[in-house]
Formats: structure tokens, sequence, C-alpha cells
């Protein structure tokens, strides 16, 4: 009997982009939007420096933000451990970006470098008129950033795509004299190449081209890490008053311009001022002054969740009466992956991994009545981790 064809893997954007466990976020934007404010916000610091001028970032910060979660607060109050480790994700504030930062404009080639080194992208933008804050461009306008920005990390991909192309050329010669499976690979990577320059120079980023990319070729991308393939996010900087009712005359234009350039990305609308506020105040006084606003929640906590989603990162628990404790990992880690990141010879010497949904655990109240049940699982090394196992 003729062997079974494997089946090609289900195309999705988790795909694309580093399969690691350290994947990080970075906040992006024109000088004086509101990053650095916004990252002393969520790292609850004031390690990066906010001022009112450009490139008042150079280096940039990096801090790990708690990923906020009802599943592990269930399993904390459950078991009553000992200790507790919360999910996590990494955010990097990046300085401003200006005109020209593809050829090296201001700081450019420092500030792309920076961006390379991150696996999504938080677009920062500017929604509030102020005298008093400098504006890069002497008036806000938010679309006109993205646009500014987008198009800079296209011209940059570009000029990273031709210099592959040509690196690629040079080695036709050597693939022809070794065999004729190593030439059509060749010549399968340099329609590759083509297809995705091609995209770009019709202004389009290389993320929005899934349904367009053979799974060949995201392993070429995943190769490249180009700046347009990573997954991105808008965070809206609104004044306090347009926050609590959610709209001023910038939401529009953005929205529509997302729709257009970065179908189903999130747009999240916040106060880098109100956040700056309340990021010293604990729970039960933040809960206050929110009451005392009319209810207006703070950005933070969904802002955090979808760029951890948004960079294909998942978690499981592992749970007991020493330790809850979120272990992060890449959406697509089979078991023996996964178990990696507890200890690195839990993936070589892999025999079997016991499995519980978390839902189903919350609803029989435990193990006990899980095995019961049927539903404590054993799963193989084939199996794929689920978020909140």
């Amino acid at each position: 009997m003729a062997p079974k064809k494997k089946a090609e893997a289900v195309k999705g954007p988790w795909m694309l982009g580093r399969f690691s466990t350290h994947l990080k976020v970075g906040l992006v934007g024109p000088p004086n939007v509101g990053k650095s404010t916004l990252y002393n916000s969520l790292s609850k610091s004031h390690h990066s420096e906010a001022a009112n001028y450009p490139f008042c970032t150079i280096n940039p910060s990096e801090t790990r933000v708690h990923v906020e979660d009802e599943r592990f607060d269930w399993l904390v109050e459950h078991r009553q451990p000992k200790g507790t480790v919360k999910p996590f994700l990494t955010v990097v504030d990046i300085a401003g970006l200006i005109k020209g930062a593809s050829t090296g404009a201001g700081l450019g080639n420092a500030f792309l470098s920076h961006i390379n080194a991150v696996d999504g992208i938080m677009h920062v933008m500017r929604a509030f008129e102020d005298d008093d804050v400098i504006h890069h461009d002497d008036k806000p306008n938010p679309v006109a950033d993205i646009e500014m920005i987008t198009s800079e990390l296209r011209i940059k991909d570009l000029a990273m795509m031709e210099g592959i192309k040509q690196a690629h050329g040079r080695m036709k010669q050597g693939c022809a004299t070794k065999s004729p499976a190593a030439l059509k690979a060749w010549e399968v990577e340099r329609e590759a190449i083509d297809r995705f320059i091609a995209w770009m120079e019709a202004g389009k980023d290389i993320r929005n081209g899934m349904e367009e990319w053979s799974t060949k070729d995201i392993e070429f991308l995943n190769d490249y890490q180009l700046l347009t393939s990573k997954p991105v996010m808008f965070v809206v900087n609104m004044n306090f008053v347009d926050f609590k009712r959610k709209k001023n005359k910038f939401l529009k234009p953005i929205f529509d311009w997302v729709q257009v350039n970065a179908p189903g990305s999130m747009i999240i609308p916040y106060c880098g001022s109100y956040e700056e506020e309340i990021q010293e105040l604990d729970a039960e006084a933040v809960k206050l002054r929110e009451a005392a606003e009319d209810g207006a929640p703070s950005a933070l906590p969904k802002m955090i969740r979808n760029a951890f989603n948004m960079v294909n990162l998942i978690y499981f628990f592992t749970y007991g009466p020493l330790e809850v404790r979120a272990w992060v990992i890449r959406k697509g880690f089979k078991a023996p992956q996964a178990g990696s990141v507890i200890h690195t010879d839990f993936e070589k010497a892999f025999i079997m991994a016991e499995v519980m949904a978390f839902d189903e655990l919350k609803e029989a109240g435990s193990e006990a009545k899980m095995k019961e049940l049927g539903r404590w699982r054993q799963e193989g090394k084939e199996y794929v981790v689920q978020d909140g196992e």
C-alpha cells in the first residue's frame, strides 16, 4: 500500500513569525505621541524617559507586564498554593520614527533595527490636540502618521529583499552544479522572492497576503523576518473627555484606514494621562477612581491581552499545593516542545502528557471528579497544546 500523503497544515496568521516562547511586542510611532508614557504605565515604572522633544528615547527600554486571567485567579483560589507565577508579555519602548527613517534620517537605522528585534508592533497613535505637546509635523494627523510609518517599514523591507535577491542570484550556478533538485529549490525561492517584492511595491504589507502565500512561502518569510510581516495592533491616545465618550474626529479616519490596510487588527482607544495617573494606585483605589469617572475603565488589561494574542502566544497551567504557574508557549507547539519550557529533559524524554481542559475542571470541581468523568486525558507526542489547559 502506498504511504499516505502528509496533509498540508491549515494556513493561518499564527504560522507567520518566530516559533519561540521569548517573543516581544514593540511600541512604535512618531515622536511625542505618548509611547514612553504608555510604556511607563504598562510597566508601572518610570525608567523610560517621557519628554516633550523628539528622540527622548534612544536605547529601547524593555519590561515584562502581567497578563491578567480569570482562569489563573480561579486556580489560585481553588488550590491556595504557597507561590504563583502569572503569565507575562515582554514590551519594548522604541524611539519615534520620522519620514526618511528607512534611509537613516533622524536615528532611523537604529530604530528600525529595534523594530526588527520584536515580534509584533503596537502602533501608538496621537488623537488629541494640545499646543503644549510638540508634534513632529506641526499638527496631529494620525492617519498621515501611520501612512508614513508603514511606508518607511515597506521601503526598508524592499531594500532588504533586493539584497536577498542579489545574494540568492549568486547561488544559482552552485545549485545547478549540485543537482536538478537543488536547482529546482533555487527556482522556487527565486519565484517567491519576486512575488514578495511585487506585493510590497504595490503598497501592500506582507502580513496581509496570507491568502496568497503557500506554506513554503511562509517558511521563506519566517527566515527573512520582514518588518511588514509582523502582526500589528493600534492603540489610540485620546484626551480624557474623548476617551470617556469613545469618539472624536480622528477615530473614524483611523478605523477606515485600518479596515483597508490592516484588516482584522485591533484598535484600542485609551487616555495616556489617565493611565499615568492611576498606575500607582492599588486595585481597590483604581476601582473607586473608575467609578468616580462614570466607569471609565483602564484600557491596559485589554491592550496587554490583545498584544499577547497578537504574537500568537498562549499558555498552559501547572498547579498544586506549592505553586500555580502559567507557562508561556508559542501557539502550535506540540506537547514535547511545550514540556521543554518546564525543563529541557521533558522534550528529550517525553512519553506522554496528562491534560485537563480548564473549563471542564472548573465545572467538575476537582481532579478526582475529572478522572471519574473520564476527562483526565493522556496525550502523545503529536498533541498540539491548547491555551489554558
